[in-house]
């Protein structure tokens, strides 16, 4: 109210009300004088500025402003759930390799050993990796001393795969035949063991049983750790766990060639 009922030079209505408005006062006057100014105020109050033919625009103003604002704001809420939508889908969606990833190995006791490969721990793995070696003999083999484990696959001709989305793979463990190995896709199984060691960096463990076969194959292994990646050629690559104290060498490397 206090912007409209400020007074400008073009706004003629308070002159205009001033000179209409001509109050007398005493007992007298005749009827006609009284009755020019009823006239004189019917005049004046058409013409003001108050009446409802000058509210109408301002009406019809206020009505597209606000069909504006809530448009906006359609559009900012749409473009806040394709946000909420994309960082949700992201978090299951492979994220390329770089020179640093966090792997975990992980099993059951009785069940075969899964190798993961993830750039962000929150992410879905970029590589996942399942041996045929059970993961208590991978166990002993890395108390014995160091590991080194070698997959090779076949190359072949017009091939135009990555290495890391090879499908078959020949498994050696420090020398010895161990087997096939396969890359899988991640599972439901596989993403809550991934889930429940994501706030590990570096350490080892058991969970319990009951995962995705209800615990028949025992208690869930895991051994996570940062590992340096180092790409030799199109098709050798390798990753060395890292200590964390920076003594000594890797304690398990896996090396990936294509021959």
């Amino acid at each position: 109210m206090r912007t409209i009922m400020a007074r400008s030079p073009h706004e003629p209505s308070f002159s205009s009300s001033k000179r209409h408005f001509q109050w007398r006062g005493g007992k007298g006057g005749d009827e006609k004088k009284r009755g020019e100014e009823m006239l004189e105020v019917s005049i004046a109050t058409s013409s003001s500025p108050f009446s409802c033919d000058g509210d109408a625009p301002l009406a019809r103003k206020k009505g597209s402003t606000s069909s504006a604002a809530a448009a906006a704001v359609a559009v900012a809420v749409s473009r806040f759930r394709a946000v909420l939508t994309a960082a949700f889908v992201g978090r299951h969606r492979p994220v390329g390799l770089g020179p640093r990833v966090t792997g975990t190995l992980f099993g059951h006791r009785r069940g075969h050993v899964h190798f993961a490969f993830q750039v962000d721990p929150r992410a879905c793995p970029a590589v996942l990796i399942e041996l045929a070696t059970p993961t208590d003999t991978l166990v002993r083999e890395m108390a014995s001393g160091l590991v080194r484990i070698a997959l090779e696959c076949e190359r072949r001709a017009g091939g135009g795969k990555k290495l890391l989305e090879e499908p078959l793979w020949r498994a050696y463990c420090n020398g010895k035949k161990c087997g096939h190995a396969v890359r899988r896709e991640c599972g439901p199984a596989d993403w809550r063991v991934l889930q429940a060691v994501e706030p590990v960096s570096t350490g080892a463990g058991v969970l319990p049983g009951g995962g995705g076969d209800g615990g028949a194959c025992g208690d869930v292994m895991y051994m996570r750790a940062s590992f340096e990646r180092v790409v030799g050629s199109s098709d050798s690559e390798a990753f060395y766990m890292m200590n964390p104290d920076n003594q000594g060498g890797p304690e398990l490397s896996i090396y990936l060639l294509r021959v």
